[in-house]
């Protein structure tokens, strides 16, 4: 909404200086773009928030203004216009509103004998300076009082309408109506439509825009002056679905002020007489079926204190309500006390304040107009003792762990497109699809929180960042049957080289072990997890043979995989992605219970002994099993057992490999003696022969 400062001095005698008056706007909760000076003075740019259609008007800023600056408001010009005596324009027009439900008002006047011409210099200034084109006399005084007192109104042809009848209706699906930009329409059911006659031709989008049918040209003599009050919900449903987005329809679903809608009429006749000349038929055709009663709201200083923390004064508070038009009366017993804790007021809804139906409501009202800067800021009272989130340590611990390991967390939006989605989507997994989605890319909320991971490294890898380690703690949604199911788990992906070529190492890509290495290490917090081969699917996201599935204490927890070359070419990924998702309910219980176990105890006095040995083992023996067989024996002197060199090539038999394993034995009593140390060994030595078909090397 662009204000022009010398267009307000019409209601408000400010004296304040443009910039000055910018900032005063801002400070009380009108957001000020910014203030242009130009030909026809400075003109300042006010993003009006969605719940203000009040100030989309030169009066309705300068209600403000007035409120900010105490000033008095002049009252909305309404001059005694000269009807003719001869005629009635209740016998010109008929106006029938078959849905009340979509216009709550529909005011008409008829002027006769108007001569057509260009606007005059004043008028085209204002509306030039307000961004408003000049098309004729009668269209700009329609527009000027628009921006004047934030009513849209709309003139016809009067000779052009049939039967000098209008029908406010219902659309029928799939009428079409040409609209004044000369594009015909098809309109949707539900939409308020103007018609004319016996209601079969269209002549308008009711609160949107007028038709081309029953247009002002230069040839017009006769004109019908409609000022009427539209259901926002309505006008923003058909402006939506027709993609018809006007000043009026700005206007209108936001909720204009339907007791303006006869003065407006009033106000645009005037001007067009002055204009455009002519003779106005007297009275005027008012139907007003949603005529709403004015709603009374009780505000209180023990309120006011409990939310904003601080006192008001009495002649603050009732001086902002007054100003802002809600007419305050004070209503406790106390009323002859200045600053009586038991204070109250009653106050009474104005029509162009819909929004303001609460006790919060004025004090928010009182708080803006007073000076947020006023209040002291402090934290309100808590009501509640604080605590921290559920599983708030065990996760402090993993975010801690990968971003030791070198990985970076993010925070994606979980609404995607249902395509995407469907690549990495389990097949016996139900979506979540949205209602009323924000867009067509995000009509779902995300089944597996890969298809936001993998979206990232795409993003990433397209902005010139190739080696990209990222993990996400989030949600994942969907349904079983109609119940919604979310699901806490953790989603990391890499890509890139694991290691950067530097002075002493070349570069290494990074592959599936080291995401299966630094799952490990996340696992550790949990007691370990363990890995088995991943189910792959026939649509699957993962490599079919580089995949894996984690799970812990043998309850499968999620998949780490890099991901198919099928999926990879269909986001354009050139270089190898691998991705893993976990859920991670499980892993904190086990951190927490893991944590709740661990007992410390001192360092042993006595030495430890180290014994190595040099095993020839078949291919396909495992570490594992050698560990088990070492295990099995249950030599409580046993520490540790760990895998030191492996080996194949020269001195090995073919289909052979050589294992070192070193053992390490220590008792807290007392030091082993070379005899315990070599019976122990000696029961490995037997155990593993039998066990895995080992043989002990030749020193």
């Amino acid at each position: 909404m662009k204000v022009v400062y010398n267009w307000l001095k019409d209601f408000i005698d400010v004296t304040a200086t443009p910039d000055d008056l910018a900032s005063r706007l801002a400070l009380s909760g009108t957001n000020i773009g910014g203030v242009e000076k130009g030909p026809h003075g400075a003109v300042i740019d006010a993003e009006v928030s969605s719940n203000r259609p009040d100030c989309l008007s030169h009066y309705g800023i300068a209600r403000e203004i007035g409120a900010v600056y105490k000033l008095p408001l002049k009252a909305v010009p309404q001059a005694k216009l000269p009807e003719s005596p001869a005629a009635k324009v209740g016998d010109a027009v008929r106006v029938d509103v078959q849905s009340p439900e979509l216009c709550g008002r529909f005011t008409a006047r008829v002027i006769r004998g108007v001569k057509i011409a260009s606007s005059p210099t004043w008028l085209r200034e204002r509306l030039e300076a307000s961004g408003v084109a000049s098309i004729s006399n009668v269209v700009d005084a329609t527009n000027y009082v628009m921006l004047e007192l934030g009513q849209p109104t709309h003139a016809y042809d009067y000779d052009k309408i049939r039967d000098q009848r209008i029908v406010v209706r219902t659309s029928r699906g799939g009428e079409k109506i040409r609209t004044l930009d000369g594009v015909e329409r098809t309109i949707d059911a539900g939409i308020c439509v103007i018609a004319d006659g016996d209601g079969a031709r269209g002549v308008g989008i009711g609160g949107i825009m007028g038709g081309a049918d029953t247009e002002i040209s230069f040839s017009t003599k006769n004109i019908l002056i409609e000022a009427a009050w539209f259901e926002p919900i309505a006008v923003r449903r058909g402006a939506r679905n027709l993609r018809l987005h006007t000043e009026a329809s700005t206007r209108f679903g936001r909720g204009g002020d339907p007791e303006i809608a006869e003065i407006a009429s009033r106000r645009v006749a005037e001007l067009v007489l002055q204009l455009a000349g002519g003779e106005l038929l007297a009275s005027v055709v008012d139907v007003y079926p949603g005529k709403r009663t004015s709603k009374k709201i009780r505000v209180t200083r023990a309120e006011l204190l409990r939310v904003m923390g601080a006192d008001v004064p009495d002649r603050e508070v009732e001086s902002a309500l007054s100003a802002l038009g809600f007419a305050p009366v004070r209503v406790d017993q106390n009323r002859g006390a200045d600053g009586s804790l038991l204070a109250a007021w009653e106050c009474t809804q104005p029509s162009w304040r819909a929004e303001v139906e609460r006790e919060i409501d004025l004090i928010e009202e009182i708080a803006r107009i007073y000076g947020l800067d006023k209040f002291p800021p402090r934290f309100p009272v808590a009501r509640q003792g604080a605590a921290r989130l559920e599983h708030y340590d065990a996760q402090t611990r993993v975010r801690e762990r990968l971003i030791g390991l070198g990985y970076q967390e993010i925070l994606t939006i979980p609404h995607v497109d249902e395509a995407r989605d469907a690549l990495f989507r389990a097949a016996d997994a139900t979506p979540a699809r949205m209602a009323n989605p924000l867009s067509e890319e995000a009509g779902v909320l995300r089944s597996t929180g890969l298809v936001t991971m993998a979206a990232a490294l795409e993003w990433n890898l397209n902005h010139g960042q190739r080696n990209v380690r990222l993990f996400e703690i989030g949600r994942q949604y969907r349904l079983n049957g109609s119940s919604p199911v979310e699901t806490r788990v953790l989603t990391i992906g890499a890509t890139g080289d694991a290691r950067e070529k530097n002075l002493y190492d070349s570069a290494r890509a990074y592959s599936l072990a080291d995401l299966k290495g630094d799952i490990d290490s996340l696992g550790e917090l949990a007691g370990g997890f363990q890995w088995g081969a991943h189910k792959a699917s026939a649509n699957g996201w993962a490599h079919a043979a580089r995949a894996g599935q984690v799970s812990l204490s043998s309850d499968a927890i999620g998949t780490a995989a890099q991901l198919a070359r099928r999926v990879a070419d269909r986001l354009k990924l050139r270089q190898d992605v691998f991705l893993a998702e976990i859920v991670v309910d499980p892993v904190y219980a086990a951190i927490e219970e893991l944590k709740d176990s661990r007992r410390y105890e001192p360092l042993p006095r006595f030495p430890a002994v180290e014994r190595d040995f040099s095993l020839l083992l078949s291919d396909g023996t495992s570490f594992d099993a050698v560990k088990k067989a070492i295990d099995s024996l249950k030599i409580a002197e046993v520490v540790s057992v760990d895998a030191g060199d492996l080996y194949r090539g020269k001195n090995v038999p073919a289909g052979k490999y050589s294992l070192m394993v070193r053992v390490v034995f220590q008792r807290r009593e007392a030091t082993l003696t070379d005899a315990q140390t070599s019976d122990f060994s000696s029961r490995i030595v037997a155990a593993l022969e039998k066990e895995v078909g080992a043989q002990l090397r030749a020193s």
